[in-house]
């Protein structure tokens, strides 16, 4: 998909979990076949008392960008219509802080029933951030 055509909205509104990331007003800047780039904000009522974005809320980002990221790699004909987080893992580098950042999802390995996706929070200057891997079971 070239940046022409690329869509500016991953979730639109009404989803809990991406509107209190606030998922809307992110920025694709890339999407391919199980991979996704995004910019995303950081909205306060997610910072921590440093101005840094709270560890626990680090999850909902990575559980929206891994579906989102898995999603794009199934055809029209074989498409999955849900999945299940059964496995998250985070490690932590650095804080997320400041009005944005960046996040790239790559599907790592595409299986009959499950999928493992590799994500990375990285700073508007390209400093790795976060990594975090989630395997989804996923369903028709």
């Amino acid at each position: 998909m070239d940046s022409e055509s690329v869509a500016s909205i991953l979730l639109p509104p009404g989803h809990n979990a991406g509107d209190l990331v606030e998922s809307y007003k992110w920025e694709i800047l890339k999407e391919a076949p199980g991979k996704l780039e995004v910019k995303a904000h950081l909205p306060d009522r997610l910072l921590n008392p440093r101005d840094q974005l709270f560890g626990g809320f680090h999850g909902v980002y990575v559980d929206l960008m891994s579906i989102y990221a898995a999603r794009t790699a199934r055809s029209d004909a074989q498409p999955f219509k849900w999945s299940s987080t059964i496995n998250m893992r985070i490690d932590y580098l650095a804080p997320v802080e400041g009005e944005s950042f960046l996040m790239e999802s790559e599907l790592v390995n595409d299986g009959k029933s499950t999928c493992l996706v590799a994500t990375t929070f990285k700073s508007t200057e390209g400093v790795k951030l976060v990594f975090a891997i989630a395997t989804l079971k996923k369903s028709n």
